[in-house]
C-alpha cells in the first residue's frame, strides 16, 4: 500500500513509498484511511527543523480520518464506523499523569505521538489503531472529521480556560482570537458556541478569513497588533505563536483575565520588553496566563460534538484545498490556505 513518508531529520526526503500493510494487534482496529489534515508541525517535520530524528522512513500524519474495516471480538466499533486516531500515548512506564489518562499533560517527556514522534503516523491507505485510541464520529460529520484532532486541541484550550475562571466569580462576555488560521477560527467557533461576543484579529484584509468571521455572527479586526481592538478582552487565545502578539495579549486583557497561548513559537528572535510591566499587570489584575498543546480522549470527544454542532458549510469553507494522495507533496507548499487535506482513499 502507499503511505507518505520522510526520514525524520533529514531534509528532502518526503515521498510516496510502498510500505508493508499494517496488521492489526490484539484490540486493534484496522482502518481504511480517508483524509489528512497537514499543519504546520508536518512542514517543521519535512524540513528537518523539528522530531527525533532516525535512519528509516517514518510515516507521516497526525490529523486523522478514516472507517473501520476490521475489528477485534466484543468491540465496541464496528466495521463502516467513522473514526480518529488519538495523537499521543502515554510513556511506557507513565508518570503520574499519563497514568491517569491525562498523558497530554506528560511530566517527564517519554511519551510518544502517531506521525510526529516515534510512531508512524496515519498518512496511508489503511492503519491500525488501538481501539482505546479511537474515537467514534457521527456519520454525519462525514469527510469534516479530518478537523477533529485541530479543534481538539481548542476544546482543550477552552476546557482550562473554564476550569481557571472557575477560581472566582467568572461571567467572561468577550474573547480575541489572534489569528485566523485553523487554531484560531476553531477556537472562535467553540467561543461562539459558548455565547460569548467574539473578536478575530488577523493581518489578512480581505478573502477568506474575514468572511468566515462575520458568517461565525464575530467581529475581525484586519491587524497585527492588539490597538486595532480598542478594548480589553475578558479572554484572549493567542493562536499565532509571534512573539510581539504574545506580549501584548499579556497587557491586554481585562481584569482577572486569562491569555491562553495556543500559538507555538519558532526561536532566535529577540524582542525588547518590558518584564516588570507585564508582571505588575499581571500581578495586580490577577491574570493568569498559561500555555496548551495535544489533547487527551476526552478533548478528542468534545471536539467531535462541537463540529457535530456547528455548520457544516462553514466547516467546509476551512479546508481550502483538497488532493489526491499521489499529489500529497503540494500538500506542503506554503500558500494562502486555511487548511489543506490529503485524500487517501474514497
Amino acid at each position: 500500500m502507499r503511505a507518505i513518508t520522510f526520514v525524520p531529520g533529514k531534509q528532502g526526503t518526503l515521498g510516496i513509498t510502498d510500505v508493508p500493510e499494517p496488521e492489526p494487534g490484539a484490540g486493534d482496529l484496522l482502518v481504511q484511511g480517508l483524509a489528512l489534515g497537514i499543519c504546520g508541525t508536518d512542514r517543521e517535520l519535512i524540513s528537518g527543523e523539528y522530531g527525533w530524528p532516525r535512519e528509516d522512513p517514518m510515516i507521516l500524519g497526525h490529523e486523522s480520518l478514516g472507517r473501520v474495516l476490521q475489528v477485534p471480538e466484543g468491540s465496541a466499533y464496528s466495521p463502516g464506523d467513522l473514526v480518529v486516531g488519538v495523537v499521543r500515548r502515554p510513556d511506557p512506564e507513565p508518570c503520574g499523569a499519563c497514568a491517569r489518562g491525562e498523558f497530554d499533560m506528560c511530566r517527564n517527556g517519554e511519551y510518544t505521538e502517531r506521525g510526529i514522534k516515534e510512531r508512524d503516523g496515519y498518512g496511508s491507505e489503511r492503519w491500525t489503531v488501538e481501539a482505546a485510541y479511537a474515537v467514534k464520529l457521527d456519520p454525519g460529520l462525514g469527510t469534516l472529521g479530518v478537523l477533529v484532532e485541530p479543534a481538539s486541541v481548542v476544546a482543550k484550550a477552552w476546557e482550562h480556560i473554564e476550569r481557571i475562571g472557575s477560581r472566582a466569580w467568572f461571567e467572561p462576555r468577550t474573547v480575541l482570537v489572534t489569528g485566523a488560521g485553523p487554531i484560531g477560527l476553531l477556537a472562535a467557533l467553540l467561543a461562539h458556541q459558548r455565547g460569548l461576543e467574539v473578536h478575530v484579529l488577523d493581518r489578512a484584509a480581505d478573502g477568506l478569513k474575514p468572511a468566515l468571521v462575520a458568517d461565525l455572527g464575530a467581529t475581525y479586526h484586519a491587524a497585527s497588533d492588539l490597538k486595532a481592538v480598542g478594548f480589553k478582552p475578558d479572554i484572549i487565545l493567542e493562536c499565532t505563536g509571534a512573539g510581539p502578539l504574545v506580549f501584548d495579549a499579556m497587557l491586554n486583557t481585562a481584569a482577572a483575565g486569562i491569555v491562553c497561548l495556543a500559538g507555538v513559537s519558532s526561536g532566535g528572535r529577540l524582542l525588547s520588553a518590558d518584564a516588570g510591566q507585564i508582571n505588575r499587570d499581571i500581578v495586580l489584575e490577577n491574570d493568569v496566563v498559561f500555555g496548551t498543546v495535544n489533547a487527551n480522549l476526552r478533548h478528542y470527544r468534545a471536539a467531535a460534538d462541537a463540529l457535530s454542532q456547528a455548520d457544516a458549510a462553514w466547516l467546509e469553507r476551512l479546508i481550502t484545498r483538497r488532493l489526491p494522495l499521489d499529489r500529497a507533496p503540494e500538500a506542503f507548499d506554503r500558500g494562502q490556505d486555511v487548511k489543506v487535506v490529503i485524500e487517501l482513499g474514497e
